[in-house]
């Protein structure tokens, strides 16, 4: 009996550790290995901070082409979007009117010529015989009078003469300048000239070409006047070299330098219109393009610097999750700065040699331990292994 009582105890201690033994085993399983989690190195440096406006592109010289006289367009003597050279014949108007009107003021300067010759001679008669008391005074005045108007008339003459022959110069429309011409606005047979006339065309300069952008008064008062102590306004502006972004992202080759700022701000935007100067050797800049400018405006010393895909938002909080020396997460309210190519300067929150988390750390548990992974990454980049 006492034998029976006994193994039975056994049996029941058996299956207990039995139990036991497979309950641990089963949370053992659960649990499994430690879960990865990608984390990074805060960076320190020092960072610069750029400023970027739009742009747009205008040539060093842009001249317009206007009629100065009305006529039809009797002549265009250039390929549209071709280069030409100061000087050279564009458009021709139709002189005939003109030359016309040209005769016409050589006779009407004949004639005066004729009148004021014998109003001369007339003046050569009577004053000897006024000297002579043979004619009153008044006779030699009324003579010398007679002169001088005819005179002023023939001086009228010319002049008129000469305007009309400088009108018939603008019936000849040269190159002011060498360039790149545009698409003309005009053909053989339009009529020009008159109230409101267009513009023909336009002849731009683009060896060099100008960058015109507004930046904010705040921007003009934080930067271009902070470093006036030592030099300039000029100087100071000159010694800022400029990127140039391109519509397709690409940055241009050449820097360009700030030249200068308009004299006042605009009260209706609160801007100030800058222009910077780039060399344009191979014709890549065209006036009207719009651009990009970004420059340096500023640096922040001893930066700390984490991806921005470790800084997680709701609403007005900012916040990163740092891994502790039990390799647990924790949660840190941060004060982000400003975002620098893929990452972010952090001003608070974060010190270096914290092991900051990758974005899908607020899945885990905070209680769970984990297993880092330490990632290396660029700000100018993505991150990488």
């Amino acid at each position: 009996m006492k034998r029976i009582v006994y193994l039975q105890v056994l049996v029941m201690v058996s299956t207990v550790l039995t139990g036991i033994s497979c309950r641990q085993k089963n949370e053992k399983d659960k649990t499994g290995p430690l879960q990865e989690l990608k984390v990074v190195m805060p960076k320190q440096e020092n960072i610069p901070v750029y400023a970027e406006f739009t742009g747009q592109v205008f040539g060093k010289s842009d001249v317009q082409l206007q009629p100065r006289v009305a006529g039809q367009i009797t002549g265009i003597f250039f390929k549209d979007g071709q280069a030409v050279e100061k000087g050279k014949l564009l458009y021709t108007i139709d002189d005939l009117p003109i030359r016309i009107q040209i005769d016409g003021y050589r006779a009407d300067l004949a004639k005066s010529i004729t009148i004021m010759t014998n109003k001369k001679a007339d003046l050569g008669r009577i004053k000897p015989l006024a000297e002579m008391k043979a004619l009153s005074a008044s006779d030699l005045d009324g003579a010398i009078a007679d002169y001088e108007a005819a005179n002023s008339e023939v001086t009228i003459s010319e002049a008129r003469l000469r305007d009309m022959q400088i009108q018939l110069g603008y019936t000849r429309i040269t190159a002011p300048i060498s360039g790149i011409i545009g698409i003309s606005a005009v053909r053989v047979g339009d009529y020009v000239g008159g109230p409101g006339a267009g513009i023909l065309n336009t002849i731009s300069l683009t060896s060099d070409i100008r960058v015109r952008f507004p930046i904010p008064e705040t921007a003009y008062l934080h930067f271009l006047m902070r470093e006036q102590k030592d030099s300039g306004y000029g100087a100071q502006m000159a010694r800022v070299p400029v990127d140039l972004i391109l519509g397709d992202g690409s940055v241009y080759a050449v820097k360009g330098r700030l030249a200068l700022a308009d004299r006042q701000v605009d009260p209706t935007t609160g801007s100030m219109l800058i222009e910077a100067d780039f060399s344009n050797p191979q014709g890549i800049l065209r006036p009207g393009q719009y651009v990009k400018v970004r420059f340096l405006t500023d640096s922040i010393p001893n930066a700390i610097v984490v991806p921005q895909e470790a800084v997680s938002q709701l609403q007005n909080i900012f916040q990163v999750y740092v891994l502790n020396d039990s390799n647990r997460i924790e949660p840190r309210i941060v004060k982000p700065g400003i975002r620098v190519g893929s990452g972010w300067v952090i001003k608070e929150g974060i010190k270096p040699g914290d092991r900051v988390a990758l974005a899908g750390s607020i899945l885990i548990n905070p209680k769970q331990a984990v297993k880092p992974v330490e990632i290396c990454w660029n700000r100018d980049s993505t991150v990488s292994k």
